[in-house]
């Protein structure tokens, strides 16, 4: 069985194939709507063999379906038939989770996604638990108005590294995890780690959405792009 995992991001589309070893990409954008998501797949994996997807969403998933419309993206994906348009069995999973299940390595742990906004979600003994920590009240504002890629390209470097820093410890003192692994593009940009944290390789978000499958894959060649 080959697995097409799409990691469906706001600032790019990356999609592998189980037996590839080279990552694709496309842009999305605030404009990108399902239907547009669905045509560049399939454009892209037009020479790829493959019998089910994983699709890695950045909003909510409730019984495999999109609960909520996405903050980065065009309206109109909740409803929307992935398994109809794709013409294959598709499982759905939030798209911090699916990058937390493909980091995973034991006991609880907690990922958290510095890309376009902030993803969030726990692994507890091997179970992915979903979260949206990203929307809660933090100052004048949300976690995701402070730490996603808007703040660090107002703020600047510095004050968000310290952003990054405050979140880190408050949500590591709430929840107390065996393991923080911060991923997304904008993880590279901290000039040093937290506490108790490790760098997370983009490149899990597809062996996440190969372990949905039941499978493990080898690792791939990282595309140098931000989320």
């Amino acid at each position: 069985m080959n697995v097409l995992v799409v990691d469906v991001g706001g600032t790019n589309i990356k999609i592998l194939a189980s037996g590839q070893t080279e990552p694709r990409k496309f842009p999305s954008g605030k404009k990108l709507t399902p239907e547009q998501m669905v045509s560049g797949v399939k454009e892209l994996a037009g020479d790829w063999q493959y019998d089910v997807l994983s699709i890695g969403y950045p909003g909510v998933i409730l019984q495999g379906k999109i609960a909520t419309e996405p903050h980065n993206l065009a309206k109109g994906w909740v409803g929307f038939d992935l398994q109809a348009a794709f013409g294959r069995p598709v499982k759905l999973i939030n798209d911090a989770a699916m990058q937390a299940l493909g980091s995973y390595e034991k006991g609880v742990l907690l990922f958290l996604g510095l890309g376009t906004g902030l993803g969030s979600a726990m692994v507890v003994g091997g179970v992915v638990v979903p979260m949206e920590i990203a929307h809660l009240s933090y100052r004048k504002g949300t976690y995701e108005d402070y730490v996603g890629v808007r703040s660090l390209e107002r703020r600047g470097k510095k004050k968000w590294r310290q952003h990054v820093k405050d979140i880190v410890a408050r949500l590591t003192a709430g929840l107390n995890p065996d393991d923080v692994v911060l991923g997304g593009g904008n993880a590279k940009k901290l000039k040093k780690l937290p506490p108790g944290c490790r760098v997370g390789d983009n490149a899990n978000a597809f062996l996440g959405g190969f372990r949905l499958w039941g499978l493990e894959a080898s690792p791939v060649s990282q595309p140098s792009d931000e989320h």
